[in-house]
């Protein structure tokens, strides 16, 4: 999938909104595991939306939001997460959390921004505890 984007980006056609977005969380998935993450799921839905990520590290379960941005018009990818998707977010990890029927866990959110952009490749932080409820 990165192959073919890049080849797309490189051959003058920008990739789609939905392909940087799976690019992102590929990107953020690889990262995260480096990192010492364990993803237990990807993309997960429910009636309430879709967690980009969840993964569990340090004993805890992480609920992943991943923003991509290829250029800085639009800021800093981690500036799209509002105080509207913060509380989205919350609403996502506790279905995630009660459809499995995992009780009295710990958890929390972090954010992963990726930019594509930069001279030097790309760039990945992790926002740790990025929202809390």
């Amino acid at each position: 999938m990165i192959r073919r984007w890049l080849g797309n980006w490189l051959g003058g056609k920008p990739p789609t909104r939905n392909e940087l977005g799976r690019m992102g969380e590929d990107v953020a998935a690889k990262e995260l595991r480096r990192r010492g993450y364990r993803i237990r799921e990807r993309n997960f839905r429910c009636s309430r939306g879709e967690i980009n990520i969840v993964a569990e590290e340090g004993g805890e379960i992480v609920i992943v939001e991943v923003k991509t941005r290829s250029g800085g018009s639009h800021g800093d990818p981690q500036d799209a997460v509002t105080a509207a998707k913060a509380r989205k977010l919350i609403s996502l990890g506790e279905a995630y959390l009660a459809q499995k029927e995992l009780h009295d866990v710990d958890w929390r959110i972090d954010v992963v921004a990726v930019r594509t952009d930069l001279p030097a490749g790309r760039q990945v932080e992790i926002i740790w505890n990025a929202v809390s409820g």
